[in-house]
């Protein structure tokens, strides 16, 4: 009788502390995103900045991926620098895809703002200014 109660006990607490992990790990997920999609916004502003190539760089955000590229848009990038960066298939990118920086400058061709959403609903917003200021 105890070890039948010690395992429905067992039970019960697995049962309870599994979705309880599942949404921590989605939302985990949300933060990685959202951090991983600023810190490579800034990277393609500073590589513009310095001229990198003598080219403007820029990111295409797509679902599950990323896109680091070299080019005046990313239909006209050259792909022999692209770099792709992997999210989380939970999370839905949202508002804008795809932010060019100018060389030299760093201004951005878009404003507005890159909206994250897990499928718990939760969401992250990264705004961009027409100077190319990153706000998280």
């Amino acid at each position: 009788m105890e070890v039948i109660l010690v395992i429905a006990v067992v039970a019960l607490a697995a049962g309870l502390s599994i979705p309880i992990y599942q949404s921590f790990q989605i939302k985990n997920e949300l933060d990685i995103a959202a951090e991983t999609t600023v810190k490579t916004l800034r990277r393609s502003q500073m590589q513009a900045v310095a001229t990198d190539g003598d080219a403007n760089w820029g990111i295409k955000i797509q679902t599950g991926n990323i896109v680091f590229f070299r080019g005046t848009s990313y239909a006209a990038r050259d792909t022999a620098y692209d770099e792709n960066i992997e999210i989380s298939s939970n999370i839905t990118p949202g508002g804008l895809s795809e932010i060019v920086f100018t060389k030299m400058s760093g201004e951005s061709n878009a404003t507005g703002a890159i909206t994250l959403t897990s499928s718990l609903g939760d969401s992250r917003s990264i705004t961009i200014n027409s100077k190319g200021k990153i706000e998280y």
